[in-house]
């Protein structure tokens, strides 16, 4: 396979290209989901502005396939790259956002900082949707489990990166100097958009489209009418509604337990914010390294979906394990088992959560927008969550509750394609 022009075509670019791209989303996730949270938790936000910090940073993720579904499925393919194109802009709007953090003064308020990072998640799910839609043009069948595991690998290095790296800065140089490093560091994280192409012929930059005949599938110029004929058929089966509600169950319950119990012990137990982000991140790492690459070879080897029922097996029995510890009392003592227990074994199921929605939305006209649907159930799920945890403590009911999800999820069999 030619390796230049740098193109898609080419196995080491794509694993490369879609690897830095969810890296770029981890350092970001890092600083806004974790670091900054435990940062105002520490200088006293409550649960409920918690959670409605992460509502509303959210919020643009819930209504991506809604936003950006229709509009990389349908539109015309630029010279640039029919995908390419809108990465690019949805990375250099992403961008402009962050620097908008730069303005906001110091110290500043919650609420502006969720505002700012809102607009940042509206260009960052547009530039998701184009990345997951080249991962689903350009890789193979076979490739789904290690490319799920690359890119799952990227997020959460750059996640744990962002959320040790933040955290220190937020803690001895405040607000304006952690803005400033997450601009400079995601800018270059940004730049390989640029440099890899979706075809060796493709424009580095052009503004322009390509002039018929060009390279393009049937369904991109299907008609709005058939276009949403394809799209709810697609999810009219037995097998879409078990893996809707899988998505949703999945980040909701996760959601639902980690925003208390993080904040609790911050406020409660009297732990240090910098502290419990480092150890969040050394616990993502721990999962999303090593981990995540023997899953996807699993996942390869053996299927995505047995592959997702077994580790929502372990889930249920590592939330089991985490309500066990609280209902004895040894919630303080055993905190870094707990956040193990919640994160670790939850974070491998994104590793063959991922095939099995690629999979499940590769046929038809909308295939982007059925796959941003899926994802966009599950960070609904998450924000539910995050929203409920306002009023809930880190309690071993609330984790007992999260086990019986998940072992219910382990126990759905998709496979039946009658209508749902």
């Amino acid at each position: 396979m030619r390796q230049w022009p740098a193109s898609l075509q080419s196995a080491t670019w794509r694993v490369s290209l879609f690897t830095l791209l969810y890296l770029y989303q981890g350092v970001v996730a890092g600083f806004a989901l974790t670091a900054l949270v435990n940062h105002f938790a520490a200088a006293g936000a409550s649960t409920a502005d918690v959670g409605q910090h992460l509502a509303v940073v959210g919020l643009p993720w819930v209504l991506q396939p809604l936003l950006w579904g229709p509009l990389i499925d349908r539109a015309r393919p630029f010279r640039m790259g029919p995908r390419r194109f809108w990465l690019v802009l949805a990375l250099a709007c992403a961008q402009a956002s962050l620097a908008g953090l730069l303005l906001l003064g110091a110290p500043p308020g919650l609420t502006a900082v969720s505002v700012v990072l809102c607009l940042h998640s509206l260009a960052a799910s547009l530039a998701d949707t184009a990345t997951d839609r080249m991962i689903a043009d350009s890789v193979p069948a076979g490739e789904l489990g290690r490319t799920s595991a690359g890119t799952r690998a990227g997020f959460v290095i750059g996640s744990a990166a962002g959320t040790a790296l933040f955290a220190w800065i937020l803690e001895t140089a405040g607000f304006a100097a952690a803005a400033g490093a997450l601009l400079g560091l995601t800018t270059v994280l940004a730049l390989p958009a640029l440099l890899v192409r979706e075809a060796p012929d493709d424009r580095v930059v052009s503004l322009g489209l390509r002039a018929p005949p060009y390279r393009a599938e049937p369904r991109e110029a299907a008609p709005a009418k058939s276009f949403m004929r394809g799209l709810l058929a697609a999810f009219r089966t037995r097998d879409a509604a078990i893996l809707l509600a899988m998505c949703f169950a999945i980040d909701f319950g996760l959601a639902l337990f980690q925003v208390p119990f993080a904040v609790a012990l911050v406020q409660v137990h009297g732990w240090d914010a910098g502290a419990l982000s480092r150890l969040q991140a050394l616990l993502a790492l721990l999962g999303g390294t090593v981990g995540a690459l023997g899953i996807g070879a699993y996942v390869d080897r053996v299927g995505p979906e047995r592959a997702l029922r077994a580790l929502l097996a372990a889930g249920a029995l590592a939330f089991g394990a985490a309500a066990s510890l609280i209902a004895a009392g040894l919630e303080a003592a055993t905190g870094p088992v707990i956040l193990g227990l919640a994160s670790v074994v939850p974070a491998l199921l994104y590793v063959a959560l991922l095939p099995t929605v690629l999979l499940a939305s590769r046929a038809g006209r909308a295939s982007a927008t059925q796959f941003q649907i899926y994802m966009a159930v599950m960070n609904l799920g998450d924000v539910v969550g995050a929203w409920l945890a306002g009023a809930l403590a880190a309690s071993s009911l609330v984790a007992l509750g999260v086990a019986g999800l998940f072992l219910i999820c382990a126990r759905a069999r998709p496979g039946d394609r009658r209508p749902a």
